[in-house]
């Protein structure tokens, strides 16, 4: 048993699909950065830049995980992590029980079909997820 299950990789891998079957495994929690209520700015006159509101969905995220982990759960599910936050997760979650799984393919058909069929999403940005999977698969391959 594992405090934190955390899930990354590139967008339309399957991180929800994983994550909503070890939920119904460990019926526990899951927190997806998805979850983060919408925001337009601090003061509601300055502009949210990508590096603030990344920043803020990735704060919210850590808070309520830890909140879950307070109140005694185990096997909390984190999907949809940034790729540039998995580097903070030993430091953050330091002293704690945590497994990354992080997903990858180098099927660029079936994470476009995978993109496609997404409930009311569809389609994102499949150029971009190509990019994306192009730079990940020449690190890790």
């Amino acid at each position: 048993m594992k405090d934190f299950i955390f899930i990354t990789g590139a967008s339309g891998i399957g991180k929800t699909t994983l994550a909503n079957g070890l939920l119904e495994h460990y019926k526990t929690a899951c927190i997806e950065q998805h979850m983060v209520p919408e925001f337009i700015s601090r003061d509601g006159s300055e502009p949210m830049t990508g590096e603030l509101e990344e920043l803020t969905c990735w704060e919210n995220q850590v808070a309520m995980l830890m909140c879950f982990h307070r109140l005694g759960y185990k096997n909390i599910i984190a999907s949809d992590i940034d790729d540039l936050r998995t580097a903070d997760i030993p430091i953050v979650f330091k002293g704690t029980d945590f497994i990354t799984i992080k997903l990858i393919c180098s099927d660029l058909h079936q994470i476009e079909e995978q993109m496609r069929n997404r409930p009311n999403n569809g389609l994102i940005d499949f150029d971009l997820q190509k990019k994306m999977n192009k730079k990940i698969l020449s690190v890790i391959l």
